[in-house]
């Protein structure tokens, strides 16, 4: 049987590639509204970011995500990404 192909994306923060599973996906969707899109298939502009506090720390304090998106995004996008990342080891 042949094996599937993982698709893999660059974390913006890291520069390091991961299987796109493994990330958070950020949408700047068409009414520049940014949201965390769970689903991997939101329709919109969107920037992975590696599932690290490390990652979120550094593309909060660079200002990654909107420069990436283009937009200005809000506080509670970073809180939220923090929040789903839980206990996750980095």
């Amino acid at each position: 049987m042949k094996q599937r192909k993982i698709p893999m994306r660059k974390c913006i923060a890291t520069n390091e590639q991961y299987p796109k599973s493994e990330m958070f996906r950020v949408v700047r969707s068409e009414d520049n509204t940014v949201l965390i899109d769970g689903t991997g298939k939101a329709r919109g502009r969107g920037a992975y970011i590696s599932k690290t506090k490390r990652a979120i720390n550094l593309a909060k304090k660079k200002n990654l995500l909107e420069r990436h998106l283009e937009v200005k995004v809000p506080e509670e996008i970073y809180d939220q990404l923090l929040n789903l990342l839980g206990d996750v080891i980095e």
